[in-house]
């Protein structure tokens, strides 16, 4: 009888140890899942710069032997795989949001307001600038 007891007390140990683990595993996961969820301060998604819209190709200087305006030769670089771009003062910045977006502003000064990770801005609205 002493047996059967000592073998129903290591399962019963066993089984409170691996209850206790996978707890531990559940609330590691949900405590990292929410941090990683967790959104930006309200100061890095609200940061507004005005500059000239622009393509990752041409920057600031577009190619006047072309015969192009600023805006179109943006476009025509764009659909031809280049990103659009923002040249702000001596900083240029990568637009990273809806193409239809920013083709309207496309060669002209416009207000973004976005987030901003290193060198590229996720665009949360566009206005241009009179």
């Amino acid at each position: 009888m002493k047996s059967n007891r000592f073998w129903m007390e290591i399962c019963g140990l066993g089984t409170a140890t691996a209850c206790v683990v996978a707890l531990l595993l559940a609330t590691l996961g949900a405590a990292s899942a929410a941090l990683a969820g967790r959104p930006e301060s309200s100061a890095a998604q609200q940061q507004t710069h005005d500059g000239m819209v622009t393509c990752s190709r041409c920057g600031a200087k577009h190619s006047a032997d072309l015969g192009q305006t600023a805006g179109d030769c943006t476009r025509q670089c764009v659909h031809g795989g280049a990103t659009f771009a923002l040249v702000d003062g001596d900083k240029t910045y990568t637009l990273d949001g809806d193409v239809a977006l920013l083709k309207p502003v496309a060669g002209q000064r416009a207000r973004i307001v976005g987030a901003v990770h290193g060198n590229t801005i996720k665009v949360l609205s566009v206005a241009t600038v009179s």
